[in-house]
C-alpha cells in the first residue's frame, strides 16, 4: 500500500515547474505568431504603398506627356508653385491635359481635362490630393480624391534647357518647359526614400 501511495501523482513542486514551463513555451510561440503577422502585415503595407506610388508617377508622367498649352487659349496652361505646407517643402502642380472620356457617366465630355495636385494634412497625415474637371465643365464645385493616403513630399521641377527650376506659368513663360521631373518621397520602416520621374511634353510648338 506504501508503495503505491508514493506514485499516486505530481508533487506540488512538479506542477509549478510544468506550468512555468507552459507559459514561457506558450509566451515564445505567440512572441513569435505575432512578429510573423507584424512582419506580414508590414511587407503588405510596403506593397501597396509602392503600387500606390507608382500608379501615381505613372498618371502624371502620361498627363505632363499629354499636356496641351496654347498662347492664344489661357485655360491651355501649365502651372508649377514652390509652396511650404506644414513645414515640408512642396509644389502644387496645374495643367491642361487629354485624357478619355469617362464610360457609363452619361454625360458628354471634351477629352481635355484640367488637372490639379497638391498636398493636405489629415489626421495629422499628409496625403496628395488630385482633382480634375473637364475644360468646358461649368461645375463650380471640384471635388478631391486622394491620390496618395500617406506622403512626405512632392516636388515638381522643370527644366528650362540650363537649369532646374520650382516654379512655372506657361502665362509668365509663354513657354512649356522642356522637361518635368517629379519626386515623391514617402517613408519605409521609418526611413525617406525618394522616386522620381520625368516626362516630356510629346506635343511641341505653341
Amino acid at each position: 500500500m506504501s508503495g503505491i501511495s508514493r506514485n499516486s501523482g505530481f508533487t506540488l513542486l512538479e506542477v509549478l515547474i510544468a506550468v512555468v514551463l507552459l507559459g514561457i513555451l506558450t509566451a515564445a510561440l505567440y512572441g513569435s505568431y505575432f512578429g510573423v503577422i507584424r512582419a506580414r502585415d508590414r511587407a503588405s503595407s510596403g506593397m501597396e504603398s509602392r503600387r500606390e506610388l507608382g500608379a501615381t508617377l505613372d498618371l502624371i508622367r502620361r498627363e505632363v506627356s499629354s499636356a496641351q498649352f496654347s498662347r492664344d487659349d489661357k485655360r491651355l496652361h501649365f502651372v508649377v508653385e514652390d509652396r511650404d505646407n506644414f513645414g515640408t517643402q512642396s509644389s502644387t502642380l496645374e495643367l491642361t491635359t487629354l485624357a478619355p472620356p469617362a464610360a457609363g457617366q452619361g454625360r458628354t465630355e471634351s477629352g481635355t481635362v484640367v488637372v490639379a495636385y497638391k498636398i493636405v494634412e489629415k489626421d495629422k497625415k499628409r496625403i496628395l490630393i488630385r482633382q480634375e474637371r473637364d475644360l468646358f465643365s461649368e461645375e463650380k464645385t471640384i471635388p478631391s480624391y486622394p491620390q496618395m493616403e500617406t506622403i512626405s513630399s512632392f516636388l515638381v521641377e522643370c527644366y528650362d534647357g540650363s537649369k532646374w527650376v520650382k516654379s512655372w506659368d506657361t502665362a509668365i513663360n509663354l513657354r512649356f518647359p522642356v522637361n518635368v521631373r517629379v519626386t515623391v518621397k514617402i517613408e519605409e520602416d521609418g526611413k525617406p526614400v525618394e522616386f522620381s520621374v520625368l516626362s516630356a511634353r510629346r506635343v511641341t510648338g505653341s
